[in-house]
């Protein structure tokens, strides 16, 4: 028997895979939101996740990234 289950798939850099796991290891148990790794670059998540990864990525590269001082 087949099992489907609908998901978000994001295919992004080591990094930022690495700091996606390491949000989803920081959740509670019953908030996880990682279905399945499937490898370096590829995550596939639960679809109410897809917002909140996407704002804690966009904060994530606005706090790394080098502004030139005036």
């Amino acid at each position: 028997m087949v099992n489907a289950t609908k998901g978000f798939f994001i295919f992004c850099d080591i990094p930022m895979a690495q700091f996606i796991i390491h949000m989803n290891v920081h959740c509670q148990q019953n908030q996880k939101f990682i279905i399945r790794v499937l490898d370096n670059t590829h995550l596939f998540v639960q679809l109410h996740a897809a917002e909140m990864i996407r704002s804690a990525m966009s904060e994530f590269r606005e706090a790394n990234t080098y502004k030139k001082p005036p």
